[in-house]
């Protein structure tokens, strides 16, 4: 049975004392939770205190994005041993706001994805249409040459340490949000691209996450359809009153 996760995801918010205020109310909110893996995201200037304040508790630290090389002269970039030093367990690789803003590819999230791998962390892969391909019927051709970007070279063993985020661009930060049957359809069809790639039992086991304008209200009705395994959310997650209802809501769908 695949286990519940819900990550949030802060974006570009949160100064420290903000993010270790939030991180200490999720920490406290969620001591009861016991079935549904739960992962923040802060920015990078607060990893290492928010790491300190959940080190002894279920919640687990992941970083934004992470650069390829171990170290060099890249500028602004953040390698894997730096994210481990904080504490950090997943990186959210290929956001679509990578994509547009940054100039992310499907070849550099997948050389982000082997370096993820190979230093032992666990990738949350975004993959995910605009509203132009949706309108144009683009959906699985987009979607599929995404994940066959992303996933080019790696084992099938290395899906453990995998998990998909289907975020159609047109529903982040937009207030849409795709219906439980739109993300059902496209989260079935992911799952049979998987099963395609790296064989029935990886697609079985590997989980998929909707990410796109999620909230306490529409969470139940997303997170109870089969191929949805959780959540990426964004907005709500920035204040534990809406971010811990959307994890209790898993909790409660698992129980």
């Amino acid at each position: 049975m695949r286990v519940m996760m819900i990550a949030g995801n802060w974006k570009m918010h949160k100064t420290n004392s903000e993010a270790l205020q939030l991180a200490n109310q999720i920490k406290i909110k969620t001591t009861s939770v016991v079935q549904t893996e739960i992962v923040i995201c802060p920015p990078y200037t607060a990893l290492s205190e928010v790491g300190n304040v959940i080190k002894d508790s279920r919640v687990q630290l992941g970083a934004q994005n992470m650069f390829w090389e171990a170290r060099g002269a890249f500028t602004g970039e953040i390698s894997a041993g730096m994210l481990k030093s904080c504490g950090v367990s997943h990186v959210i690789l290929g956001h679509s706001e990578r994509r547009q803003y940054f100039g992310e590819t499907d070849q550099t999230v997948n050389k982000r994805l082997l370096a993820v791998l190979e230093n032992d962390l666990h990738a949350i892969v975004c993959v995910g249409e605009t509203l132009e391909e949706r309108e144009a019927g683009q959906v699985m051709d987009v979607i599929s040459r995404q994940i066959n970007g992303a996933f080019r070279g790696v084992a099938a063993s290395s899906f453990a340490s995998i998990v998909i985020a289907y975020e159609p661009v047109w529903a982040i930060g937009t207030g849409k949000t795709a219906t439980p049957e739109q993300a059902q359809e496209v989260h079935a069809a992911i799952r049979g691209m998987i099963e395609k790639s790296h064989g029935e039992a990886v697609a079985r086991a590997c989980r998929i996450l909707y990410g796109g304008s999620v909230k306490p209200a529409n969470a139940q009705a997303l997170l109870q359809q089969a191929d949805i395994d959780g959540a990426l959310v964004g907005g709500a997650c920035l204040q534990a009153e809406t971010f811990v209802p959307i994890i209790q809501t898993a909790e409660t769908l698992v129980g």
